[in-house]
């Protein structure tokens, strides 16, 4: 068998300079949050390190890409129907069809719970605006009659997910759409839709704009005051922002000519005076309620000094399509250990079918990616990124000021790990190597201010199938 070596090099120190994330919003822009309870909140979060976020709506059962068919962009298809208006109708009277038999909130949590998650971020309402909550403010939602599944005891979707999650252990957090292509406020129906923005003008039509504003604020307090302790308010849909706010990054999205202020301000204080030190996300709307950063089927290309969380898809999309190509577990453990050897959260993405059922795989991914966590998560949990935090195929995180995880990243059908690893680390004195998972002590020499660690036989071989492998490195300075 060859021999192969790894450098590392092992410091316990962040990396502090500021340059562009791969992202809509970026570091050089960020607000650290001044309310002590939001920023315990804020610590308590990024120590979480892997969340769900959960898509459901009507677009399950049509099996689409989630509400954009409803959307007139010139980007967006839609195979087998003569015109938009004739798909809009079709997508919306998709309620009558609504009804997820199957769902089964405790069997939901129970899978989110074995993947090693420590939240769930649920979809309350996405661009379409189809409520999967309870509001008294339209029609166009899961409870109403003219929905089947309203007779079912568990129709209010929103909270047995919350209710099943917190019984569970879990953080929740809810999704909630900003834009809504169903309000009439929105959407004037007087006129078509021309984009994803408000299809009147604003300006010339102000009670209605105050009406679509107070809209918003209602449905988000029935959701922060009537659901139980909701840790996270997750918005998405950038561009209802204040004009003030447009930035060249999301410049693309935002081509309204006129000023879409919803008063978060008034939303935040209000749903923390319910949930004090709940975290508020209004993606890629820099200021104080954007508090983490959450660039989208990406990642940093090295860490930042600011709360960041990647939101990246299980499979091609957010929510539940045919046949949908899911990444392999260890895809996804390789994923969580890079980002979060970056400083990271992941907040993986996917979602159940028409009948409230995840695929069979998906529930195969969670298994395997808790199974490793189980074994492996002190190297997860609670810690914080070490330079030079990744090298080839090894990421690493660090614990306090006297523990590495070094994280070998295992290559698909590896059948031997490397025989030897190079560590070049700061620690002079009391260093010891054992692998994780099994405690097995590794031995080591010293080699040109390096520590030589060699790989027992036994376990180069019986780890070599793992998602990861994970040498845990102490010493003292």
């Amino acid at each position: 068998m060859k021999t192969t070596s790894v450098g590392l090099v092992i410091v316990s120190a962040l990396l502090l300079a500021a340059r562009p994330v791969l992202g809509q919003t970026d570091e050089t822009t960020y607000v650290w949050p001044k309310e002590p309870a939001v920023r315990a909140g804020l610590e308590r979060w990024q120590g979480y390190k892997f969340g769900l976020l959960i898509h459901m709506g009507l677009y399950s059962v049509l099996g689409t890409v989630e509400s954009w068919g409803l959307c007139p962009e010139d980007w967006v298809t839609r195979p087998g129907f003569d015109d938009y208006c004739q798909y809009a109708a079709n997508y919306r009277g998709t309620k009558a069809r609504f009804n997820p038999v199957n769902f089964d909130p405790a069997k939901w949590a129970a899978g989110f719970k074995n993947s090693g998650a420590k939240y769930v971020i649920y979809s309350a309402k996405h661009h379409d605006g189809f409520c999967l909550f309870d509001t008294r403010y339209t029609d166009f939602k899961v409870t109403d009659p003219g929905c089947p599944f309203s007779s079912n005891p568990r129709s209010d979707v929103t909270r047995e997910v919350f209710d099943a999650c917190r019984k569970a252990g879990l953080a929740v957090g809810a999704y909630f759409s900003k834009p809504d292509w169903t309000s009439p406020y929105f959407w004037w129906p007087a006129y078509p839709p021309k984009d994803r923005n408000p299809n009147y003008d604003i300006t010339q039509h102000p009670d209605r704009w105050r009406k679509f504003v107070e809209y918003t604020h209602n449905q988000i307090a029935e959701i922060t005051e009537n659901y139980g302790t909701v840790d996270i308010l997750w918005l998405d849909g950038c561009w209802v922002m204040p004009k003030s706010a447009v930035t060249p990054k999301v410049a693309e999205f935002c081509k309204y000519p006129h000023d879409l202020d919803i008063d978060m301000k008034a939303i935040a204080e209000r749903a923390r005076k319910a949930n004090p030190g709940m975290l508020v996300v209004d993606r890629w709307v820099q200021g104080e309620f954007e508090n983490y950063l959450t660039p989208e089927q990406k990642t940093p290309d090295r860490p930042l000094p600011v709360p960041w969380e990647s939101c990246i898809t299980m499979g091609n999309a957010w929510g539940w399509v045919p046949n949908d190509q899911y990444k392999s577990s260890r895809e996804l453990v390789h994923l969580l250990v890079r980002i979060v050897a970056k400083g990271g959260n992941l907040l993986l993405g996917v979602g159940p079918n028409g009948k409230g059922e995840f695929e069979p795989a998906v529930f195969d991914r969670f298994e395997k990616m808790g199974r490793w966590l189980a074994a492996n998560g002190e190297a997860i949990y609670g810690t914080r990124p070490v330079a030079p935090f990744q090298e080839g195929p090894l990421a690493y995180t660090a614990r306090g000021g006297n523990t590495v995880y070094a994280v070998y990243l295992t290559g698909d059908g590896e059948a031997m790990l490397p025989d030897r690893l190079d560590l070049k680390t700061s620690f002079k004195r009391g260093l010891k190597v054992t692998e994780l998972s099994t405690g097995t002590g590794i031995g080591f020499r010293p080699n040109a201010g390096a520590a030589r660690m060699t790989v027992p036989e036994n376990l180069r071989r019986s780890l070599a199938g793992r998602e990861a492998v994970v040498f845990k490195i102490t010493g003292r300075d």
